[in-house]
């Protein structure tokens, strides 16, 4: 698979990973292990869920981490590290264990998505490059994955590059929106990288060239008879776009014995103008000929043209789709948890004044809980030592209300973390972009609830503790306000 460039990511990093990193080394630290997880703390746009992605890019990263001879010098010009620590640096290879969900797990908020034990500095040194892949492609795969749920069946396709915000969130933008559910791309570097479907047609400058409408669109269709699509609103949908196709389907493509496939609306009312086109497309015997809505969608508007009544056939989503316009933080966040002492993990909690700022401390385990018809009712995190055993009925703590009496009955669980690395070295089998796109799609068929998946007011997926768990926190607390 052909890599994006050769750059040497590893100094994609806040400074104070550095600065923290010379302080440890210099007070003989630096070989303690810890453990750190990522997080996130509210699902975007108020929904139900979100999505992992980003997993590939990070072990991209952690396998390629070395800091390289030009690297070395730039650290040294700044003239607060003394040589030791630079030749520490010189040579430095990733030694640390990373467990993750598989990439495409649905995930709720304040669970450990991604854990890191290692030792301190490997553990500090890649907090940016693995917060910013695990930030931007959820983000962009959840709301890929709205949007694909407003098409209600309707193709979507990827035309966000131009409006992203840089080449980078361009090419991995349509990796992430693959996984979240949409069909293809135009973006052709993403097609070429990842095997997503690339596809196009024409822009307006294409139609402007030529003398006139009619012409364009001809010389279009005798170049691609076989795919013909044409963009119908460069001057008037209903009076010169539509008439004109008919006129190519006709006059062009039928004595070659092909079909016109589609008509692409960029402008305007796009329920009311899909209507109209329909009807005239359906008259003249052009019922197969298909139409492509563009033009600032999203899971609401399209929506909405579907409420309306709009005959649109597929979507080209660009930049509120690549960009997660209405709202572009996923937030995911990365605290440390336990710091081994005397072979023993011990557990590290932030308190804050805001109640969902507390951490979950310490080493643990989370699980996926299912009902008997295979449902996902719960996830359960518990301490990474203790046994779960669910062939009998298993008490449970809701953390939002503990007072209150409850067990698992019937139940199966699956624990959700899997070993990417162990001291270094990956020993994960990494699934191609179609398991994980069919990985989504399996797991919102078949273990989510349809109220999780609601836009407005959807159901809180639970997030509930072991009662030994959830007593180690309390204990924690305690002790940390004392």
């Amino acid at each position: 698979m052909k890599q994006f460039d050769k750059r040497n990511l590893t100094m994609v990093m806040d400074f104070y990973e550095l600065t923290m990193s010379n302080g440890y080394f210099r007070e003989q630290d630096r070989d303690t292990r810890v453990a750190f997880d990522v997080f996130y703390r509210k699902n975007p746009d108020g929904g139900g869920y979100s999505i992992f992605a980003g997993l590939e890019q990070i072990i991209e990263y952690i396998q390629d981490l070395h800091f390289d001879d030009d690297d070395i010098a730039y650290l040294r010009e700044q003239k607060i590290f003394e040589e030791d620590f630079l030749e520490y640096l010189r040579n430095f290879r990733f030694e640390g264990d990373l467990y993750a969900f598989p990439e495409g797990t649905i995930m709720y908020p304040n669970e450990p998505i991604l854990t890191i034990v290692a030792p301190l500095i490997d553990a500090q040194l890649v907090e940016t490059a693995v917060l910013l892949q695990v930030n931007h492609q959820s983000l962009v795969a959840t709301k890929a994955s709205r949007i694909v749920r407003a098409a209600q069946g309707r193709a979507v396709s990827d035309f966000g590059a131009r409006r992203a915000h840089n080449m980078d969130a361009a090419v991995y933008g349509a990796r992430a929106a693959y996984i979240g559910g949409v069909n293809g791309t135009a973006t052709v570097l993403s097609g070429e990288m990842f095997g997503i479907p690339v596809g196009g047609t024409m822009a307006h400058s294409w139609v402007m060239y030529y003398e006139d409408e009619y012409t364009a669109f001809k010389k279009y269709a005798e170049t691609y008879p076989d795919g013909t699509v044409l963009l119908i609103d460069t001057y008037d949908v209903l009076k010169s776009g539509v008439p004109n196709a008919i006129r190519i389907a006709k006059e062009v493509l039928e004595p070659m014995g092909k079909r016109l496939k589609g008509v692409r609306i960029d402008s305007g009312d796009l329920a009311y103008l899909s209507k109209k086109t329909r009807k005239m497309l359906d008259e003249a015997g052009l019922t197969d000929c298909q139409i492509v809505a563009s033009n600032s969608l999203d899971e609401y508007t399209i929506s909405s043209l579907i409420d309306q009544g709009g005959r649109i056939d597929s979507f080209g989503v660009g930049e509120r789709l690549i960009t997660s316009k209405s709202e572009p933080v996923f937030g995911a966040v990365y605290k440390i948890s336990a710091v081994k002492r005397d072979g023993v993990y011990q557990p590290r909690i932030k308190v804050s004044e805001n109640v969902e700022k507390i951490t979950n401390p310490g080493l643990k385990k989370v699980y996926r809980i299912y009902d008997e018809t295979g449902k996902a009712v719960a996830d359960l995190i518990g301490k990474y030592d203790e046994e779960i055993d669910l062939t009998k009925p298993f008490r449970y703590v809701d953390p939002v209300a503990p007072w209150r009496q409850r067990t698992f009955d019937n139940c199966t669980g699956k624990e959700l973390q899997v070993p990417i690395f162990k001291d270094g070295k990956l020993v994960y089998k990494q699934p191609s972009l179609e398991e994980i796109r069919a990985y989504v799609k399996e797991q919102m068929k078949e273990e989510m609830w349809p109220e999780e998946q609601r836009f407005e007011n959807p159901h809180v997926h639970y997030l509930d503790m072991t009662p030994d768990y959830y007593d180690m926190k309390m204990e924690l607390l305690y002790e940390v306000q004392k």
